[in-house]
């Protein structure tokens, strides 16, 4: 198997856009804005990408189904992990927020990545993914994974996540 110039890199990025996230198969790694680069080196295609957090118990299973995506279609792949710069929710488009709230997890918000971090009482509303109303309050800080928090809306009385924004 050998990477192929004639496939071109924007049908690459077409393919990992097909590759869930494992945590939140809602969202492509591509929308979740890990996948950072792609390009074709000698004989593969290095696909470089940048975790969540340093120690994503997900990134070997994204790696896995990086590599078998493309190889599925002929493609000689390598990924090539990057922590620098770190992630941050910014790099999520929007069509994964809309995706997650579909799914019933509230988005992160914008970060100002400059921004000095501001000192509140108290965190600011999430507004539920079910109703929309900010009428809500954190159960946990820790949801099914580590990015995510549990939360309760009291308009609709429905339990969700939300993907904190980092």
């Amino acid at each position: 198997m050998v990477a192929r110039a004639q496939l071109a890199t924007d049908e690459i990025w077409r393919l990992l856009g097909e590759v869930p996230d494992p945590e939140v198969p809602a969202i492509s790694v591509v929308d979740l804005g890990i996948v950072r680069d792609v390009r074709v080196e000698d004989d593969a295609v290095i696909v470089d990408v940048t975790p969540t957090y340093s120690g994503c118990p997900a990134m070997r299973e994204i790696e896995r189904a990086i590599v078998g995506t493309l190889e599925a279609h002929g493609v000689s792949a390598r990924v090539r992990t990057i922590f620098s710069p770190a992630w941050t929710t910014d790099w999520m488009s929007d069509a994964a927020r809309e995706r997650l709230r579909a799914y019933g997890i509230a988005p992160p918000g914008r970060t100002d990545e400059g921004a000095l971090v501001p000192l509140l009482r108290r965190a600011p509303a999430v507004a539920c993914p079910f109703c929309g109303a900010t009428d809500t309050e954190t159960r946990s800080h820790f949801g099914s994974t580590a990015c995510k928090s549990l939360h309760f809306c009291n308009a609709c009385h429905q339990p969700f996540e939300h993907f904190k924004a980092i």
